[in-house]
């Protein structure tokens, strides 16, 4: 490859060859590699974003993180727990999407169905308070995954904001978030991926 271009030859894809997807595959193995990073970048992006409420938007997602953690969930549950608000700086209407979005090649349907729907199910504990239905949830009644979202937000989301609980601090689930994310089990790039991480195009 070391003969070859930077970068694909092509105008448009239907003139693509096998050369230059070849050069494409080679650099996504390395960008694949630093989606951890800018994973938790945007996730920084929460600090100091208060919204109202008693504590900022990056601490209420440590809090739910670490109550998840505290409770024994799997890495993949306390990922998705860190990162279900990651979507409010870009999806201020639709945040539990954007997180959803993000998690789906890299987590289970289950998981992915909690951090999507989880803002529906939030809703029980305030949305009467703001003109809204509380029991909105109710129209997810008999899903396999109802009980499982509503153990989520009961457990840690809704109890996630708390100034005087110790949260782990961020760095704690840096290594989390990499094993996660490097991990894409639900994606039609995994292979692609995979075969990028071996070397495939090098």
């Amino acid at each position: 490859m070391n003969d070859m271009p930077d970068r694909a030859q092509f105008t448009a894809m239907e003139h693509g060859t096998q050369a230059d997807w070849r050069i494409i595959g080679g650099h996504f193995g390395a960008f694949a590699k630093t989606l951890p990073d800018r994973v938790l970048t945007h996730l920084k992006l929460l600090d100091g974003d208060y919204g109202g409420f008693p504590v900022d938007r990056l601490e209420h997602s440590l809090q739910t993180a670490t109550r998840a953690y505290q409770d024994g969930r799997d890495e993949a549950y306390v990922v998705m727990a860190l990162l279900h608000d990651i979507g409010d700086t870009l999806g201020t209407y639709n945040h539990p999407e954007i997180a959803a979005a993000m998690l789906r090649p890299f987590v289970s349907e289950e998981l992915h169905w909690i951090a999507n729907t989880h803002g529906v199910f939030q809703g029980y504990y305030f949305f009467h308070y703001i003109g809204a239905d509380r029991d909105l949830r109710e129209a997810y009644r008999g899903h396999p995954h109802f009980a499982a979202c509503a153990d989520f937000c009961e457990k840690y989301d809704q109890a996630a904001f708390d100034p005087a609980f110790e949260s782990a601090p961020l760095s704690f689930f840096e290594p989390m978030v990499g094993r996660v994310f490097s991990r894409p089990i639900n994606s039609i790039y995994a292979k692609a991926a995979a075969e990028a991480g071996a070397g495939v195009g090098a």
